[in-house]
């Protein structure tokens, strides 16, 4: 059988989570980055696109939809108000969309959790960068005992937050909320977002406290530890820093460093929504040459 080839893709927006996209993207064996598109021409990241070898256009969605070139995937990183409106004018292309802002529009998917469900939908919201470093844990507790609360405080090197994602933090709270329901049945859920101007930058930090009745240490920590080691899978930068139990309570504590590709390593936020939206599209790749074989096979 001959090798397939990368399906192609585009990236819209060209910020920081946009430009490690593409740095991602281009390591992909199984995907290739056929435009990267902002709103301004003379953008830093529509330069940075450009200097990785990337096409560039400047007209936002209205490029997309002009494009000579049909692309399989379609990652949108802009801001939780025009999502909407992208999703409207990509559906009829049969376009996979790639959610990374936290607009609840489309299909929540945490690649450890319910990743297969990707293949399914053809808009995938990746809920929050927050969302993404909790829910794995958050889910893995749920399956073995009855949670009655949680709280989720996510910490941020200002440095690292865009402007899209300073448009979009009530978005964004409401989100991870949102997602930390659906995956654990937990209704009394709050969500709390911090911007740190320290420095240095400190790294993106996530902790959890989880009121679990019948929590024991031992258990707990085993099913903390097994959901950290998937998540390493795609994003090795994530790592549990604390999980104490004291009597009902629960407190666990993640960071998460970069990779160090277009983004310093204390952006692990900007990090592990572009792994897990990079690995999603990947197996959506696997998945459509499947398919491929399996037609060239009857």
């Amino acid at each position: 059988m001959l090798p397939r080839e990368p399906l192609s893709v585009a990236v819209l927006g060209a910020g920081l989570i946009g430009i490690d996209l593409v740095a991602k993207i281009q390591r992909s064996p199984s995907l290739r980055c056929g435009l990267v598109v902002g709103r301004d021409s003379e953008a830093r990241g529509l330069r940075q696109a450009a200097s990785l070898g990337c096409a560039t256009a400047a007209e936002g969605i209205d490029s997309l939809v002009a494009s000579a070139e049909p692309f399989d995937i379609v990652f949108d990183a802009t801001n939780a108000m025009a999502h909407a409106e992208h999703w409207a004018r990509l559906r009829p292309f049969g376009t996979l969309l790639v959610d990374l802002t936290p607009s609840r529009v489309g299909h929540m998917v945490v690649p450890t959790v319910n990743g297969a469900d990707a293949l399914k939908h053809g808009n995938v919201n990746l809920v929050s960068c927050g969302g993404q470093a909790s829910v794995p844990i958050l889910h893995a507790l749920s399956q073995r005992y009855a949670l009655d609360y949680v709280e989720v405080v996510t910490t941020a090197a200002s440095l690292s937050v865009g402007r899209a994602t300073r448009l979009n933090l009530d978005e964004y709270i409401e989100t991870t909320q949102d997602a930390v329901r659906t995956f654990t049945g937990v209704r009394d859920v709050k969500a709390i977002v911090n911007l740190s101007p320290a420095r240095p930058p400190a790294p993106f930090r996530v902790a959890m406290s989880v009121v679990l009745p019948g929590a024991e240490a031992g258990p707990v920590s085993a099913l903390v530890a097994a959901a950290a080691e998937e998540v390493r899978s795609y994003a090795p930068g994530y790592e549990i820093t604390a999980c104490t139990v004291t009597d009902e309570r629960v407190f666990i504590a993640v960071e998460v460093t970069a990779a160090g590709d277009r983004i310093p390593r204390y952006a692990g936020n900007l990090n592990i929504i572009n792994s897990a939206a990079v690995l999603i599209a990947e197996q959506y790749a696997a998945s459509q040459h499947l398919v491929g074989a399996t037609k060239e096979r009857s």
